[in-house]
């Protein structure tokens, strides 16, 4: 029987480059074309499942998101979880975008052990604005992405770093519009804020309350507890990772011969021990007894966000803990 290319002994008569060369994985730019494609098949339509879908499609479980420009009143860094990240992007679009894209230049990949680090210095985020007008928005900035090394290769962390930013309008636009000047001078002002628009600044600014909750809305949809329970279980988990002693470094048994003593010191040494370990428990009885502003400082009132309004209003209101360990809410 003879031999075919088909067959994986098969030596090609051309050298050894004919051959089917073994599968690899996707390339990291790869990954932002995909997900390129799939924000261009968003529709008006998309709703919050839709977006979780992307967001695990391309981000692991314990992603984050980092956003760092300098507005007018000083630089400003928001980091966001996975859990926030859908959100993130379907703000881009309720502001006016019509279309998102990133496109990364002379891009530099590294490899570790159980990752891959894109670092792209001439990233550019395009979007296309629809309203309040006809418009196209470069942000330039420097990208960073760590995707993890595996076939999913879906990103464990993202941070892109805004320098500047370009708005385009079309010449037509201004063309049709020369003789209104109420018309130029608004089409003369930006849109947007270091390319982003206001709807997610404010989203951004919205994620520096939420994502501290985060743990008490995780623990409230899992165990179904009241906001109340929950931040009461959520101080006492971290009080008693604050008193609890640090573990200590198991020691080898030492190997000594023990002395072979009379029965009367062997009496007495039990009667001796006998009211040492009663001394012992007499001294650890009040330590059961101290509350938490005793052991924690700086607990006596807390400060905190519950998940309903309050009277006033308000989504803020202070935990109280009284001198028994009590928890006192107060408004």
């Amino acid at each position: 029987m003879s031999s075919t290319p088909h067959d994986p002994f098969y030596s090609s008569p051309f050298g050894p480059f004919y051959r089917r060369h073994t599968p690899y994985m996707v390339q990291p730019e790869y990954r932002i074309y995909e997900m390129n494609k799939r924000l261009q098949s968003r529709t008006e339509d998309s709703d919050n499942l839709w977006w979780d879908a992307f967001a695990t499609e391309f981000f692991e479980d314990d992603a984050t998101l980092t956003l760092s420009f300098c507005l007018e009143d000083g630089p400003k860094r928001y980091t966001i979880g996975r859990t926030l990240i859908p959100r993130y992007f379907s703000t881009v679009f309720e502001g006016g975008v019509t279309d998102l894209y990133y496109i990364l230049k002379h891009s530099k990949e590294s490899y570790h052990n159980s990752s891959i680090t894109v670092d792209c210095d001439q990233c550019a985020m395009v979007t296309q604005h629809g309203k309040p007008m006809f418009t196209k928005v470069c942000t330039e900035g420097r990208l960073i992405l760590e995707f993890t090394f595996d076939d999913l290769m879906r990103i464990k962390t993202w941070h892109f770093t805004i320098r500047q930013y370009r708005e385009l309008v079309p010449r037509s636009i201004l063309a049709m519009h020369a003789q209104d000047p109420q018309v130029l001078d608004q089409l003369s002002k930006n849109i947007t804020r270091m390319g982003l628009t206001n709807f997610t600044l404010n989203y951004l600014r919205l994620c520096v309350i939420l994502e501290p909750m985060q743990e008490l809305m995780s623990r409230h949809k899992t165990y179904n507890l009241s906001p109340r329970d929950c931040l009461k279980t959520c101080l006492f988990q971290k009080w008693q990772r604050m008193v609890a002693p640090p573990a200590e470094p198991t020691r080898q048994p030492t190997t000594k011969r023990r002395k072979r003593k009379n029965s009367t010191s062997s009496t007495s040494n039990s009667s001796a021990g006998t009211n040492a370990n009663s001394t012992g428990s007499k001294k650890k009885t009040p330590a059961a007894n101290l509350n938490l502003s005793s052991q924690v400082p700086g607990l006596g009132a807390i400060p905190h966000c519950s998940l309903n309004p309050g009277r006033d209003g308000d989504l803020c209101h202070s935990t109280a803990v009284t001198p028994s360990g009590q928890f006192k809410e107060k408004h």
